[in-house]
């Protein structure tokens, strides 16, 4: 009996005191939520992973990065303070409406961010996997994050008003004009994604070119409103996703597949310096081993050519210039070198003379495209060429420079020397 008057006189005297009876049990249910909080994160949380980092599936380095489950638990004290709360004594119903609206709130949000850290893991995962280079998702799992967020703000909102998803979505039917203006970007950059993703014109990997914004390198990443190139001085290009489907672009995915790079430079010819071969020229370029059976064979051909033109005078007939058998010889050399792809086109073309002489362009491919061995066998080539090219009488044009004119005054100005002093 003594003893439950002892308590009876606790009660008692508790009644006189009714906000430390508010703050006790505010206390305690604060207390049983942090317990709640502990219990799932150190003990559920840690079995789940572990039950999970021995499945086949599992990829401890993904795990470490983003937790689902953590995220998941927090939901756990918000539970028990939302339920929890309608036992304190003494607290007036708005306040206690007002904490579970933002328990539930709370409850909203982490779903929210659970789901998101999910795709996210999903997205890391399936870049993993070789196929994801053609086909990446990462904008269509910003699109469904976007959506979820924008379903958890309306949801968080009509708790906080007291009214359904539903009704919020009608009456946002009067501002859908206002919407499409504010996520303009949004819906162009959505639109863009699904028209690269089906035409297969970008992935990660591509080397493009754009002008227009400044943008020669890698891409590195793409996203729903953005790609990023990799410069090849190691900036980075930010190109908004719609621009690659309204400006134009290169991609030299192409020259990747195919593993060889084109070579398209020319050398500008003097024309002063074509001429007709005499036979003596003719004989000294027999030496040269590329060209020995190419001067017999194109003799023998103009020599049947000209026994048909008897008659006519000697300027009417076929004779052989240098600068044709110069591109005969580039022709054959390029046939015979080791960094040229001999299954690609190989043209070797005189272009439209200009004031600076006439270009002969060199026209083929390299059998690599890596940068600095195609850039060693172009230089290597065109090194041979500009060291060779005197020797068929031929000369590369060079604009005049000061050491030029400053040569030909010393040779026209002549030398005055003075008279000799009579004594």
């Amino acid at each position: 009996m003594e003893h439950f008057s002892f308590i009876q006189n606790i009660q008692d005297w508790s009644n006189q005191y009714p906000w430390l009876e508010m703050l006790s049990s505010l206390s305690l249910l604060i207390v049983l939520a942090v317990l709640a909080n502990f219990i799932a994160k150190q003990v559920v949380v840690r079995g789940i992973r572990k039950l999970i980092s021995k499945m086949k599936f599992a990829n401890n380095e993904v795990l470490s990065q983003h937790s689902v489950i953590s995220r998941v638990a927090n939901i756990v004290p918000a539970i028990v303070i939302m339920n929890g709360i309608v036992t304190v004594p003494y607290l007036s119903e708005k306040i206690i409406t007002f904490i579970q609206m933002g328990a539930q709130a709370f409850i909203f949000l982490t779903i929210a961010l659970a789901i998101s850290e999910f795709l996210s893991i999903f997205n890391l995962l399936y870049q993993r996997n070789p196929k994801s280079r053609n086909k990446p998702i990462k904008g269509y799992l910003q699109l469904v994050k976007l959506i979820i967020f924008i379903v958890c703000g309306l949801m968080i909102l009509g708790t906080f008003l007291k009214k359904d998803v539903f009704t919020l979505l009608a009456g946002f039917g009067a501002m859908a004009a206002v919407l499409m203006l504010v996520f303009q970007n949004t819906i162009l950059s959505l639109v863009a994604s699904v028209q690269i993703s089906s035409y297969d014109m970008v992935r990660i990997g591509d080397w493009i070119e754009m002008p227009s914004l400044n943008a020669d390198g890698d891409v590195i990443d793409m996203s729903l409103h953005t790609i990023t190139v990799q410069n090849f001085d190691k900036t980075l290009t930010t190109i908004p996703t719609n621009k690659l489907v309204t400006d134009t672009f290169k991609n030299w995915r192409g020259m990747a597949h195919a593993g060889v790079r084109r070579i398209k430079r020319s050398i500008f010819i003097d024309q002063s310096s074509v001429h007709f071969m005499s036979l003596e020229e003719q004989k000294k370029l027999k030496a040269f081993l590329l060209l020995d059976q190419y001067l017999d064979t194109k003799q023998d051909e103009l020599e049947n050519f000209n026994q048909q033109l008897s008659n006519q005078s000697l300027y009417n007939q076929r004779r052989l210039t240098n600068l044709g058998t110069f591109r005969a010889y580039v022709e054959f050399y390029l046939k015979q070198h080791s960094g040229i792809a001999q299954n690609q086109s190989l043209i070797i073309r005189q272009l439209q003379p200009t004031s600076e002489g006439l270009p002969l362009e060199i026209y083929a491919f390299t059998n690599t495209i890596v940068w600095k061995d195609y850039e060693a066998i172009q230089s290597d080539i065109f090194d041979h060429l500009i060291a060779i090219i005197p020797e068929f009488g031929l000369k590369i044009y060079q604009a005049p420079s000061g050491s030029d004119f400053k040569q030909f005054t010393a040779v026209s100005t002549p030398v005055v020397k003075p008279n000799n002093l009579l004594v």
